[in-house]
């Protein structure tokens, strides 16, 4: 059984930055970070290969969020900078084990494994 453990939430100042990491316990084929905030739906932030490349970004977040793996460690990074407070949600890591074609790598559907979240708080 695959895991995916979050760490790196926490409460920051707009402007400010924070680090999420996602450790993996095994291979994945694509890796990606969603958030959700009180009473909205869960929403596409980013996401990586698990070999690296084919990045994307949600509009809200580009330019100010860098997903990355680290190899040797077996995990996701998610690089916030430059933070909002509408950036305030819980910050979920996600993985897709059987490269499900038929769903965007935007789509919830997509991804069959998900940490339990980790709270990013951004105060104004």
């Amino acid at each position: 059984q695959v895991q995916l453990v979050e760490s790196g939430g926490g409460l920051v100042q707009a402007g400010g930055s924070l680090r999420l990491s996602c450790a993996v316990s095994a291979r994945t084929y694509r890796m990606a970070w969603f958030r959700q905030a009180p009473g909205k739906e869960r929403e596409f932030v980013a996401t990586i290969l698990w070999r690296g490349g084919s990045i994307y970004y949600a509009d809200s977040v580009k330019g100010r969020f860098t997903i990355s793996r680290d190899n040797a460690k077996n995990t996701v990074d998610l690089q916030m900078n430059s933070l909002k407070p509408e950036d305030t949600a819980v910050y979920y890591c996600a993985g897709d084990q059987s490269n499900r074609l038929g769903y965007m790598f935007s789509t919830i559907g997509r991804y069959d494994l998900w940490g339990q979240g980790t709270q990013v708080t951004v105060s104004s």
